[in-house]
């Protein structure tokens, strides 16, 4: 255990938040999402939201405020959610409000984000249940 470091990020997880530079990308999955047949790395955090865990990464990792759109989440199909938002987006947003207030989501479809999931740095994949419940963040600059 570390003081500040919120308990849900293991050792592992922190290794690869910490390796990572400026513009990496990291997946974070809900329970459902293939993380370990097509993430080059795959952390698993069983037991926490994608939501929470998004939050513990974000008080540590700065999102990207070099691009419009720092986040990305999967875009769902007409008519499966009110206003086609899956309603753990706003739980992602609140998470990326403690960072970065302005920061906007791309909507993707299904098969370009897992394309873009491939080639991210890592997956955390986490006990998330609720549907649609992926996001990938892009590490910013460090600023002292």
């Amino acid at each position: 255990m570390l003081k500040g470091i919120s308990p849900i990020l293991s050792p592992e997880l922190l290794k690869i938040i910490a390796e990572m530079g400026h513009g990496d990308e990291l997946v974070i999955s809900d329970g459902n999402f293939p993380g370990t047949s097509i993430g080059r790395k795959c952390v698993r955090c069983d037991g926490h939201g994608a939501a929470e865990v998004m939050k513990a990464i974000v008080a540590l990792f700065p999102l990207d405020d070099f691009v419009k759109a720092p986040m990305a989440v999967m875009e769902v199909p007409d008519g499966m959610f009110e206003g086609n938002k899956a309603p753990i987006w706003e739980k992602f947003r609140e998470a990326a409000d403690t960072d970065m207030p302005s920061a906007e989501f791309e909507m993707m479809e299904h098969d370009a984000f897992i394309d873009r999931a491939r080639n991210a740095y890592a997956v955390v994949q986490t006990g998330e249940t609720a549907l649609y419940g992926n996001i990938i963040i892009r590490k910013g600059v460090v600023r002292l």
